[in-house]
């Protein structure tokens, strides 16, 4: 039995000698190729092979280690004594025991009622004053010669707009001059006396046509004294302004009552404005407005109303309201958007630096000190007052010690905690 343990043993010998011997030849084959193949590269590729090789062994000596080490020590985490408490109406209380903030950061003041102005907010938009705003339309048919005035042209009573050569501007100037001739030849008999009254009052009645058709006393006049009659029609502005449309053509024929140009005074302007259901209550004539507009961030222009629709509009559900507005400086356009603050009364309110206020969404804060180390971040109503003042009209009650200066940076306390 041992004979046969001793003679298995060494053919295992044997044979683990002779695999050794073949892996000790294949491992010498495999590095005579690996040689070749490295001293056969360029010696910028070599250079790369050994970067490589240096960062893989400090790759798997950093393996070992970690392997090594203990990582799973146990860590000692600190209780917090921070604590935030959810209170009713949406407000939150926050505790920071042992935490002293910086005055120089977190300035707190005590606030108390005081008078402020009751605004509501008006959107709207401008337009041309109707009231000083004009149409002229063709009174008689024919074709139109010459435009004067083109779009955007100033113009002042009296100034030309266009020609039209109309048959019956013809027409009624013969029949105007054949009349005035007329009452001068019956005017020198005396014994013709009714006659001479018939035919000025035919006269006037061919007068008064031409004035129908648009003709001013003063061409009548220039008509009568040179006797000669003008080949086209010349209409005229009715007032100053400039021309905001045209709706013809040279060469175009109208018709009678058809528009030719519109005409409106650029200095005066309407404020349209949209004043929801639930603010309709406080509105009357004469409340003043403070319009501010995009175009000049840093302009307000005052305006007070004069008119308050008497129906709703059904697609917008608001109410009209409108002023007039004085453009003299010409800065202002029609229908540029306009957002104004209405005056409707005055009421208590705890006015605060805008910096007070935390906006978060649709909602507005402020950060009240009750104790030493007890913080309530409360939801306050109110509006702008200035662009710099805030007014809480709910949420904070007057004596508190409200947070004016670092209230953004104490809410982020709150919000760490909240989440």
């Amino acid at each position: 039995m041992k004979e046969q343990i001793h003679s298995i043993l060494k053919k295992l010998g044997a044979q683990t000698r002779a695999l050794n011997k073949q892996l000790g030849q294949l491992f010498a084959l495999q590095r005579s190729r690996l040689a070749s193949l490295y001293w056969s590269r360029s010696a910028q590729q070599r250079h790369r092979i050994r970067l490589a090789a240096v960062a893989f062994a400090i790759l798997s000596l950093g393996i070992v280690l970690g392997r090594i080490t203990d990582v799973n020590r146990n860590v000692q985490i600190e209780r917090s004594d921070k604590t935030l408490k959810v209170q009713r109406g949406g407000a939150l209380e926050l505790k920071l025991p042992g935490v002293t903030l910086n005055p120089d950061i977190y300035v707190f003041q005590t606030v108390q009622s005081t008078e402020v102005p009751v605004e509501i907010k008006v959107p709207g938009r401008l337009a041309f004053n109707a009231e000083k705003s004009k149409v002229v339309s063709a009174r008689v048919p024919g074709r139109v010669e010459r435009i004067y005035a083109f779009d955007g042209a100033s113009v002042n009573p009296g100034s030309p707009i266009l020609e039209l050569y109309s048959p019956e501007f013809n027409s009624a100037q013969q029949e105007f001059l054949l009349s005035a001739k007329t009452a001068v030849i019956l005017a020198k008999n005396q014994a013709l006396g009714d006659l001479m009254l018939d035919a000025k009052i035919t006269k006037d009645a061919a007068a008064n046509r031409l004035r129908n058709m648009g003709v001013s006393d003063q061409d009548i006049a220039q008509l009568a004294a040179h006797e000669k009659t003008q080949a086209n029609l010349i209409m005229r502005s009715p007032i100053a302004g400039v021309v905001i449309k045209r709706n013809t053509e040279p060469g175009a024929f109208v018709n009678a009552g058809d528009v030719v140009a519109s005409l409106a005074d650029p200095k005066a302007l309407w404020f349209l404005g949209n004043v929801f259901e639930k603010d309709i209550r406080m509105l009357s004539i004469g409340q003043q407005l403070i319009l501010k507009t995009e175009a000049y961030p840093d302009r307000e222009f005052i305006a007070q109303a004069n008119y308050i629709s008497p129906s709703i509009d059904p697609e917008t559900r608001a109410l009209l309201i409108r002023a007039d507005i004085n453009n003299a400086d010409g800065l202002l356009r029609p229908d540029m958007f306009m957002s104004a603050k209405l005056m409707v009364g005055k009421g208590l309110a705890l006015v605060v630096p805008q910096s007070a206020i935390v906006r978060i969404r649709e909602m507005r804060y402020a950060i009240v000190r009750v104790s030493p180390d007890t913080f309530r971040r409360l939801p306050v109503k109110g509006y702008d007052l200035d662009g710099k003042r805030f007014a809480i009209t709910d949420g904070v009650s007057p004596g508190l010690m409200v947070l004016t200066d670092g209230a953004v940076l104490l809410n982020d306390r709150f919000a760490k905690l909240e989440d």
